[in-house]
């Protein structure tokens, strides 16, 4: 999966909030100083290329559109990022993030606890695709 910028990244927000939206209207949600619209229209074509959106015509204008959910790009990005980062461990990601954040162990249970019940929905959802 080809990495986004992170100019391409916030229009990428944009258009998942959305859902649909034309050029001008992704530049109205943005905070201020706005960019120009050639900038914005640049990244969204910039974005078509990549295979992150694509496009319905009206006349000249196009409304835009994902072709990739937010979730799914979260955990392609997430997936790459423990690859870089982490030797793809999930261990080592949480004990970086508990030596360098100052987790709390409380906040290790309640993580432990959630990776612990996903798991588990996990497996079950492989256990009633296998039969």
């Amino acid at each position: 999966m080809k990495e986004l910028t992170k100019a391409e990244e916030q229009v990428m927000q944009l258009l998942w909030k959305k859902e649909k939206a034309f050029v001008k209207e992704l530049i109205e949600m943005m905070p201020e100083p706005k960019p120009a619209y050639n900038t914005v229209s640049t990244i969204v074509r910039i974005l078509e290329k990549k295979g992150f959106v694509a496009y319905e015509a009206f006349g000249k204008t196009h409304r835009y559109f994902p072709l990739i959910s937010k979730k799914e790009y979260t955990r392609r990005y997430m997936k790459s990022f423990m690859k870089g980062y982490f030797s793809n461990s999930f261990k080592e990601m949480v004990s970086f993030f508990a030596r360098e954040d100052n987790m709390s162990i409380a906040d290790l249970e309640e993580l432990l606890k959630e990776v612990g019940e996903d798991l588990e929905n996990n497996q079950s959802k492989d256990n009633e695709t296998s039969r």
